[in-house]
Order: C-alpha cells, then structure tokens, then sequence
C-alpha cells in the first residue's frame, strides 16, 4: 500500500466512510508479508519514499513471481534489477504491464505516475562498453521520479568529447559518472564542477583491470573533491544516492 492509497484510507475513516475495524484490517499486513523464504517489506515506501525494489540474482522465477504478487497487492510501481530476459517473460504472466530494459537488466511496473523532479540528475559514461551500469542507474534514477539526462561515451581518451558538452554538466544538480579501464572519468568531472559527483567504477577493461577493481581504487584515491564512490558495476546504488540528494533539494526549494 502506497502512501497515496493510505491518505485515502484514513480520509474515510475521518469521514466515516469506513470502519476502523475495517482500515486495521486493511492495513493488517503493512509493516511486511511473511512468504516463508522471504518478508516483503510493505513499509518501505512510508520510510524511503520508494518501495522495495527486487534484486532478481540468486532468485528462482518462481521467488521473484511470488514477490510481485505480493507487491502489486499493494498497487505500488515495481522495480526489479538484474533480472534475465527469461525471467521478464515469466513476470509478464502475471503483470502484463511490465516492461523489460534489456541492457539495463530492468523490469518496471508502473502502477502509478511520478511527477519528475525540476532539479535535473546527469548520467555520464566513459565508453559505449559502460552503457549497460549507466542504463541502470538512469532507468533506476527516472523510476524514481528524477529528471535525468545522459551523457555517453565522453572518457578521458578523447576529452574533447567531454569538453564540448559542457553545458549539461553546469546544468546538472548531480552527476553520475560510470567509466571502466582506469576510472579517470570521475575525477575529471569532478574537476569541472560544484556539484556532488558520484562515481561508479565498472568492471569492463583489460586483465589488470582486475574486474573493476582498478576503477573503483582510482576512484577512491581521486584527488578531486567532492567525489562519493559506490562499488564496482553498482548503478542502482549510484541512482537511489543521487536521487535522495536531489529529493532533498526538492524539499528544500518548496520550503524555500
């Protein structure tokens, strides 16, 4: 149950519309469902703003099945990462709605839609070969009601690339920066701009790469300021970060 059917629900008992027997009923399972192998947590969206989304690696189909249907239950918008292209053909037995982002590995259920936000989020990415992390944290980032815009295949081995776009840096209110290989990317951008930068290192490049951790370590040893680093291929982290800091600007400018 979302906040929005909640304010619903107390409105008509305030009105007399409903019982309080009837809304505590209601409203029985909304701290978590207990499915035996996993508690779906029913509150999250009271607590975060955002409900639980569902990280579909290590779930059989038939897990990842039995959670949707507890949450569509609660009529919430549905996000589910890493997930398989089978898996989506499973899901869409039960939610005709959803939609698969391959690249991404996302399934999105949209039950309910959000507002964007005037503050503006910028994902940025090294090379073609990081698109699939930068996807993530984009389609994740506008899941969750962010403006979003990208910024692709700007890396630091030709940075003239970068330097002609940067207006939709000064734009931005936050930044994503994903980049393999090296992971210079985020110091560059970082040395650009007076806005939170957050790094997220990727696991493509070349044997001493050693699967991101060459990035990730560049990235925490960035002599540029401001910089905040999440760990190696982790798109989704990197967007609900981003999208807390610019939720709280929201904020900050209504109550402005």
């Amino acid at each position: 149950m979302n906040k929005h059917a909640i304010q619903q629900l107390l409105t008509k008992v305030k009105n007399n519309e409903l019982s309080v027997e009837a809304a505590l009923n209601e409203l029985k399972d909304l701290p978590f469902k207990d499915l035996g192998f996993a508690k779906v947590d029913n509150h999250r969206d009271l607590r975060n703003g955002f409900p639980e989304v569902i990280y579909c690696a290590g779930k059989t189909a038939s897990e990842v099945e039995a959670i949707m249907t507890e949450m569509l239950k609660q009529d919430n918008n549905i996000l589910a990462t890493r997930a398989s292209k089978e898996l989506y053909q499973q899901v869409k037995k039960i939610a005709p709605t959803a939609v698969y982002y391959e690249r991404a590995r996302l399934i999105m259920i949209e039950k309910e839609v959000i507002a964007k936000t005037k503050s503006k989020l910028l994902v940025v990415s090294g090379g073609t070969s990081d698109l699939a992390v930068a996807e993530e944290a984009a389609l994740t980032a506008s899941a969750l009601g962010i403006k979003v815009e990208r910024l692709y295949d700007v890396g630091v081995a030709g940075i003239h690339r970068l330097l002609g776009n940067l207006d939709y840096l000064n734009e931005a209110n936050v930044i994503i920066t994903v980049a393999g290989m090296e992971g210079a990317l985020a110091s560059v951008v970082a040395g650009l701009v007076d806005k939170p930068v957050i790094a997220v290192p990727t696991s493509v490049g070349y044997g001493s790469n050693f699967g991101g951790l060459a990035a990730l370590l560049t990235m925490l040893n960035s002599c540029a300021s401001g910089i905040g680093v999440v760990n190696i291929d982790n798109g989704f982290g990197a967007a609900y970060l981003a999208s807390t800091i610019i939720l709280q600007l929201e904020k900050a400018r209504k109550e402005g």
